[in-house]
């Protein structure tokens, strides 16, 4: 007997102090649309206001993480645009909480950035870390660059922005971007997730917002990633408007629209 298709939106169960988000449109591989990503800000911000939550683990229903940004938001997408397609993932990379990703599927773009968003990533055995912005003919954005650099250091991160690797489960775990593989990764997740559970949630949040102020001395974090989401915002902009990209795009939806009106 075949189980019901997951209802599209953003999914939150707890237990046991975890909180498990799930982004939820399988047919798309969960592609943010301006909707989901509005919907995911939302549940991270409940997590925080839940006294009974000291944990989150985010995740994509099954078979992708999340596939990006959906090609006709993006499309669309003017700078004010961007920072909404950028919600979702920035409520992760600001939650006070502490987050893991658990990678279950292809990352890809914007879903590249949910899971580095995370203080913790891990993969699954279908994971597949990709950044793909240059191949689709956008600048990177959301501050992606340094994310991406501050989980694997500048070479693999240019690796895979400049030079289009993609990591593997096993790749990811060689090179820092995943703390470990696992068969089942959510439960994994959450099992992860028993120390914070455990303790008294004041102590989490001050343990985490310590570390977020002592990675670079001086700096927060999330100043820090203010800071690339700026520099990087402009020339995501510029791209996005170039006929190069209307282009790619153009083509992209002629390739998927031709997909799905293949007979089954």
């Amino acid at each position: 007997m075949s189980q019901p298709s997951p209802s599209v939106g953003v999914h939150t169960e707890v237990s046991d102090r975890v909180a498990v988000i799930t982004v939820s449109d399988p047919e798309r591989r969960n592609a943010l649309t301006l909707q989901l990503s509005e919907d995911l800000a939302a549940a991270v911000q409940a997590c925080e206001a839940d006294e009974d939550v000291h944990a989150v683990v985010v995740t994509g229903a099954a078979p992708a993480f999340c596939a990006g940004a959906d090609l006709s938001a993006l499309g669309a997408a003017k700078e004010e645009g961007l920072r909404r397609i950028y919600a979702g993932f920035l409520a992760v990379a600001r939650c006070t909480l502490p987050t893991v990703a658990a990678v279950n599927g292809a990352a890809v773009g914007a879903g590249l950035n949910l899971a580095l968003a995370a203080d913790v990533r891990l993969a699954g055995p279908r994971a597949r870390f990709d950044a793909r912005f240059l191949q689709l003919g956008i600048h990177p954005g959301g501050g992606m660059t340094w994310m991406l650099q501050r989980a694997v250091g500048p070479a693999t991160a240019r690796a895979m922005v400049l030079f289009g690797e993609i990591c593997d489960a096993d790749a990811a775990v060689a090179n820092g971007l995943a703390l470990a593989r696992h068969e089942d990764v959510v439960a994994a997740a959450v099992q992860l997730c028993a120390a914070p559970a455990a303790a008294p949630r004041e102590l989490v949040l001050a343990t985490k917002a310590t570390m977020r102020a002592t990675g670079v001395p001086g700096a927060l974090d999330t100043d820090l990633h203010a800071t690339a989401l700026a520099a990087e915002l402009g020339p995501q902009v510029s791209s996005i408007t170039s006929p190069e990209f209307t282009a790619r795009l153009a083509a992209l939806q002629q390739k998927i629209s031709s997909k799905s009106a293949r007979p089954q």
